[in-house]
């Protein structure tokens, strides 16, 4: 049997649902499964307006473009993420300013502090990634942006059905954006979602989603906009989908529990923040960590292309569980070490580059039972011990 990292799950409601839009010839675009779907992602999050779209990053697009980001502005931004979370500031002509990550693996507060006070211009966003589904520090965070007047935008696409202090992420901003690619966990194989307190901003992304169409019989346009809604067929998946996310949820953080059962004499587990819930998307596991390591530089640097060495011992395992049909990978690269990036300003503390020259993804689908943990975790004992 082969493992994967993080599959899709479909709790068998979905082609149901799927059926349903086929009989009603409403394929596309939109129809009743995709309002569906926008409201439960509004009644499990507690968000006051949502709106589908074709996946999370043009959500961030368009997040920013009505938040007024232009050309030459300044927006702050995870360090530590997936590129998709920080190039829609590229298709803006803005400037990314990455901020380097705590031990949650979320953004470091004393560098936010440190870029926002040393910016020569004013920076007008902040896109904050939620990292594997860990919870930022939004209590520190939300005060920094509101006495600033900093837009938080919140990159939520790894953390639908994580909490902080009661409050899902992703609602703690301006904006927040959800993500169902089909590694996520739960998905429409490719979609995403864009909520908001804020009625006239999210109903201005809706009016740019759809090409910008002014309301007239025929085809006018005022202003230009995009093909981003999520189709009627996909709106079914993710009604289905969503009917089972708690599910899914409290699956990842088993999952994530049995190997730190199994594993923590070889690896560290780092723990949720006080006050959250991690939907613990990925089950992740750290080699040769020591909190002495944490913080041990402050510093503002151009970016430019690194070559960081992951861990010899990381390599092998991944190696070694590819050969026994089992996915692994590394962390996620940091931004500061793109070569897309190259003379972006970044304020880091080393933490993202140990994190990704000892870290490993594990698999984490929520099919897997305690005998396949069992079975994954020792050929990693095996080849760590090797």
């Amino acid at each position: 049997m082969r493992f994967f990292l993080s599959p899709p799950h479909m709790s068998g409601k979905e082609l149901t649902y799927i059926k349903e839009v086929f009989k009603s010839n409403y394929i596309a675009p939109l129809g009743e499964y995709v309002n569906r779907f926008e409201e439960s992602i509004k009644n499990y999050t507690k968000s006051q307006n949502a709106l589908a779209l074709n996946s999370a990053t043009v959500a961030l697009h368009l997040a920013l473009r009505v938040s007024g980001v232009k050309q030459g502005d300044i927006v702050l931004a995870s360090n530590f993420t997936f590129i998709a979370s920080v190039v829609p500031i590229l298709y803006l002509k803005a400037k990314p300013v990455f901020i380097d990550c705590d031990e949650s693996f979320n953004i470091d507060i004393a560098l936010l502090k440190k870029a926002i006070k040393e910016s020569k211009k004013k920076p007008k966003a902040l896109i904050l990634t939620h990292l594997y589904g860990n919870a930022a520090r939004m209590k520190e965070i939300v005060k920094i942006c509101k006495d600033e007047k900093i837009v938080l935008i919140e990159d939520a696409a790894e953390a639908l059905g994580s909490f902080y202090n009661g409050k899902a992420l992703g609602t703690f901003g301006k904006f927040g954006v959800y993500s169902f690619n089909g590694n996520k966990i739960i998905t429409t194989s490719g979609g995403g979602m864009l909520v908001s307190p804020n009625t006239k901003k999210l109903e201005k992304a809706r009016f740019y989603s759809t090409q910008a169409r002014e309301p007239f019989l025929h085809y006018e346009h005022k202003d230009y906009g995009y093909n981003y809604r999520l189709s009627n067929v996909l709106g079914a998946i993710g009604v289905g989908q969503m009917e089972i996310l708690e599910e899914r949820v409290i699956k990842r953080r088993q999952i994530y529990e049995w190997y730190k059962e199994l594993l923590s004499p070889y690896f560290t587990f780092l723990p949720e923040l006080n006050n959250s819930r991690s939907n613990r998307w990925l089950s992740t596991a750290l080699i040769n960590f020591n909190e002495n390591k944490l913080f041990t530089k402050q510093k503002c640097i151009k970016a430019k292309h690194k070559n960081l060495k992951i861990n010899p011992k990381i390599l092998k395992l991944i190696d070694d569980l590819k050969e026994q049909g089992i996915e692994s990978r590394p962390l996620w690269k940091p931004m500061h070490a793109q070569a897309v990036f190259k003379d972006e300003k970044a304020y880091i503390n080393g933490n993202s580059e140990f994190f990704f020259k000892n870290g490993i993804c594990l698999p984490s689908g929520t099919a897997l039972n305690e005998n396949d943990i069992k079975e994954i975790c020792e050929i990693i004992i095996k080849s760590i011990e090797g």
